[in-house]
């Protein structure tokens, strides 16, 4: 019989088992792999670097960051929160570093890095590495002389143990969300949560690279003319309201970047129930609005009168861009400044601050793939992290339907999941 076993090889599954045996050293802990290799997203995160955390070391402020998951997140935050992972890693001889953005990486920038201390600082302290042991069945058993409190029976493909607690670290698993629907938990239907948008448009194509600081909004789906009314039929759309700010990316497939991301996050579910066919509305000048960029395109006008529109740096966004722009307004190339008419320059303004794309659908933000979804949060206890319904079940990272927008912010859900779990685990 085992004290613990941990179902599951990522993130959440050794954080919560190095402080496990740092804090009863004397409890029998095993972990189970699914597959091959451990710490499969610690490989891929931030581009093989591993985004471990981000530098925000206010609780309040950090769970601003999580479309779902928010206001449970908040006091185990407090308990440990992103501070907490770094000392831990700093003592642990692995330096992490923060970034002009405030994503954290290790000094190293290399993941491997990471992956190598969790392996190898597991096997320094006697816990078990059990490989290619995928999960059948999961079941509790009646206490017993031998174990009052009850146990729990987990059968893998290799063999069958039992336990006296188990921590459920799995991820998006719909294996393991099935076993557990099957035993009474509500699963929230996963849907993706960190992708980009699929969009063909003229005023893109060619330019993938350019990169900009934009206000994206998703519109609601009636919208009746190309002057942005809103025909509002519902009380659901009159509340709907999807904006980001940040910068934006043009790809070769459509548009990227932290704006977008966050959108795709904050709208998993909506533009999930859309079949991500949707229109979003690009102001390329967030700090403007249409009639400001109007009145200093008129003031241009008369200042640069003998200038082409095309060469002049009128307005802060990429040069490649702004020919688009002028090509979607029907200004020429070689047109001037004094030729320009107020038809041109409405549309030019309409372009710069209301730029309307047609998105057909998604793709995943390279390899860091991120569901919402996944056990119901009112089944959990979060100061435990145990489950409400089985004495003994705890829950950590993206098992749970809790999800973040990119930056470390999923990784910190995993380590403070899994430390609050480990903490209570070694109880008793």
């Amino acid at each position: 019989m085992l004290d613990v076993i941990i179902i599951g090889g990522g993130a959440a599954g050794f954080y919560a088992a190095v402080h496990l045996a740092e804090m009863a050293p004397q409890k029998k802990i095993a972990i189970l792999e699914r597959g091959k290799e451990v710490l499969g997203k610690v490989k891929v995160s931030g581009g093989g670097r591993c985004n471990v955390t981000y530098a925000e070391f206010d609780p309040a402020a950090f769970v601003k960051n999580y479309p779902r998951g928010e206001k449970e997140l908040l006091g185990p935050f407090y308990t440990h929160g992103s501070a907490d992972t770094v000392a831990f890693f700093e003592e642990k001889n692995v330096p992490l570093k923060i970034e002009e953005d405030g994503r954290m990486f290790p000094t190293s920038n290399a993941s491997q890095t990471i992956i190598d201390f969790f392996v190898g600082e597991a096997e320094k302290k006697g816990v078990q590495l059990f490989r290619n042991s995928s999960v059948t069945d999961l079941r509790p058993l009646a206490p017993s002389k031998e174990n009052p409190t009850g146990a729990w029976e987990v059968h893998s493909i290799r063999k069958t143990y039992t336990a006296k607690k188990v921590l459920l670290a799995t991820g998006s698993n719909p294996k393991i969300w099935g076993l557990l629907q099957k035993m009474g938990h509500t699963i929230e239907p996963p849907v993706p949560s960190l992708f980009t948008f699929n969009i063909d448009d003229d005023r893109i194509r060619g330019i993938q690279g350019v990169s900009t600081y934009a206000e994206v909004e998703v519109l609601p789906k009636r919208i009746f003319d190309s002057k942005i009314t809103v025909e509002l039929k519902s009380k659901a759309e009159q509340l709907f309201k999807l904006i980001a700010e940040g910068p934006l990316l043009i790809t070769h497939w459509g548009m990227s970047g932290p704006a977008v991301l966050k959108l795709s996050a904050w709208g998993a579910k909506t533009l999930h129930e859309r079949k991500y066919r949707f229109k979003i509305k690009v102001n390329w000048l967030p700090d403007y609005h249409e009639t400001a960029v109007l009145e200093l395109l008129k003031q241009i006008k008369e200042v640069e009168a003998k200038k082409t529109v095309l060469r002049t740096n009128a307005v802060d966004v990429p040069r490649r861009l702004w020919s688009r722009l002028l090509q979607a307004s029907g200004i020429p190339d070689q047109m001037k400044w004094a030729e320009i008419s107020k038809r041109h320059l409405q549309s030019l303004a309409d372009q710069l601050t209301a730029s309307i794309f047609t998105v057909e659908g998604k793709s995943t933000f390279k390899e860091e793939f991120v569901t919402a979804g996944g056990v119901d949060l009112k089944e959990i206890d979060f100061k435990t992290f145990e489950s409400k319904l089985f004495p003994h079940l705890y829950f950590a990272g993206e098992i749970m339907n809790v999800d973040a927008i990119t930056g470390g912010f999923n990784f910190q859900n995993a380590w403070t999941g899994a430390y609050i779990a480990a903490k209570s685990m070694a109880k008793g």
